[in-house]
């Protein structure tokens, strides 16, 4: 079957170490379903995972892709959610856990095997190009929002950096949720875009706010840091899910932590149950995943290669 995987580990060059090419089907096995992918999406997880971050070179050659939709064995449209516990049935509460590609084979490919139980039935109401784009960076910005920060209709939330697939997916739930939505970003034209979808101000990146929020969601990292912190009220909350720009900020920021007893949270991926629910609201609201481009999985290179620039707004999507 054709498929986009890793073939090699590049630090620095990972664009260099994806191949595109022919791969053995994956085989049924007991406890678990072969799925014919419809429609999968990038994430930022897939640029790591060339460079080699959660992923051995011993485990090469590794199929790429965490999110995907399509139709499993016995002709039902279904949703994957990727986080598989160690036994791959379920994840238990002190099971460790992994996601696609890390150690099981990705959905960039005609057909993808995960285990039967993360399996979810794909709302009719949804093309499977926009519920493929729900298992990882939607699924992370509904667990941000409504599960660590708690954020509740009239608050205040700031998003740094406009444009990624979580931060578009964090713009239109918190303001389906009836949230106050501002954003950062460095570009002019993906903070209009941002207030296009729904943002009630865009800020270049760093800008001084009218005022404090209460909840920031944080994936940029190292360059936006200090002003996150600074950014919130008193008992206020940052959430955490991603570090694209480093892990390591100039200043840790930590006597404003403690004096204004701030909350600093990681949030990771979501449960299943959380994913049922954002795909019931989807079904049900008419909140719809922000998709920038979907082209065929033969084009993948091209596909990674903007998300590696960030030259996207949204999520982008491949169809086998």
């Amino acid at each position: 079957m054709f498929a986009a995987y890793a073939a090699r580990i590049d630090a620095d060059d990972p664009l260099s170490a994806l191949e595109l090419g022919e791969l053995p089907e994956p085989q049924a096995r007991p406890g678990w379903s072969v799925v014919t992918v419809k429609a999968a999406t990038l994430n930022h997880h897939d640029l790591w995972s060339l460079r080699g971050v959660g992923l051995p070179a011993e485990r090469l050659p590794m199929i790429l892709g965490c999110d995907a939709a399509g139709i499993d064995e016995h002709g039902n449209e279904v949703v994957i959610h990727s986080v598989i516990g160690q036994s791959g049935h379920g994840v238990g509460p002190d099971e460790p856990r992994t996601i696609l590609t890390e150690k099981y084979q990705g959905t960039f490919a005609q057909k993808v095997a995960v285990p039967t139980w993360n399996l979810l039935p794909k709302p009719a109401e949804l093309s499977f190009a926009e519920a493929a784009c729900l298992p990882t960076a939607w699924l992370t910005a509904y667990r941000m929002l409504f599960t660590k920060a708690a954020a509740k209709p009239g608050q205040t939330v700031l998003v740094q950096g406009a444009g990624g697939g979580v931060a578009t997916a964090l713009i239109v739930l918190a303001k389906a949720a009836g949230l106050r939505v501002w954003v950062t970003g460095r570009d002019e034209a993906k903070r209009a875009r941002a207030v296009e979808l729904g943002a009630d101000a865009a800020f270049e990146s760093g800008a001084r706010l009218p005022e404090r929020v209460d909840a920031v969601m944080e994936t940029v990292g190292a360059a936006t840091w200090s002003h996150s912190v600074k950014s919130l009220k008193p008992g206020g909350s940052i959430v955490i899910s991603g570090a694209t720009s480093g892990p390591s900020p100039k200043a840790a920021e930590l006597n404003r932590i403690f004096f204004l007893e701030l909350n600093v949270q990681g949030s990771t991926m979501g449960t299943k149950e959380e994913l049922a629910a954002l795909l019931a609201l989807c079904a049900t609201s008419g909140v719809r995943p922000v998709i920038d481009t979907v082209l065929p999985l033969t084009e993948a290179r091209d596909a990674f290669a903007r998300l590696a620039k960030g030259d996207v707004f949204g999520k982008l999507v491949l169809e086998p």
